[in-house]
């Protein structure tokens, strides 16, 4: 990752993705895109849940436990299945096809609250907010993640 980021300019690199980057991955020599999806499902899922969450607390009046209740409402797989649908169309070939590596991937577990098609939909698109994020693609994961969240 550290030639991947010092050809981007890693002194130019900013926000979050761009100090946790730079305090934690210097060194590492793997690009986003050969990871396999369900690393990238597990950073992603991450990510998206740090949008839900800072989103709920600048737009609601909500105690901690209340946030906590709207925001497992919002991360939950059926809930992700039905955003992704809402930034399908927005999506170009690169991000398809990580959504798809993702979707396509043979988790070992699977939560007992989802159905299959939402668990893998939600997955593939785990997979592709975690290859943004590490990609440092902060302008369209905010995009993306911004029509997921206001159309809410």
């Amino acid at each position: 990752m550290r030639s991947l980021l010092y050809n981007r300019g890693m002194e130019n690199m900013n926000g979050i993705h761009g100090t946790v980057t730079n305090a934690l991955l210097a060194g590492l020599d793997k690009p986003p895109k050969l990871l396999n999806p369900l690393v990238l499902a597990y950073i992603g899922d991450t990510v998206y849940d740090l949008f839900v969450r800072t989103s709920l607390i600048h737009t609601t009046d909500y105690t901690a436990h209340g946030l906590h209740r709207l925001s497992v409402s919002r991360v939950k797989a059926s809930a992700q299945a039905e955003a992704f649908h809402r930034i399908e169309g927005m999506l170009n070939e690169d991000e398809l096809y990580i959504y798809k590596r993702g979707r396509n991937v043979h988790p070992h577990t699977m939560p007992k609250n989802a159905s299959m098609g939402d668990y893998r939909v939600a997955t593939g698109m785990e997979a592709l907010i975690g290859y943004l994020y590490l990609s440092g693609a902060d302008d369209r994961l905010t995009e993306l993640m911004g029509h997921i969240i206001n159309d809410k």
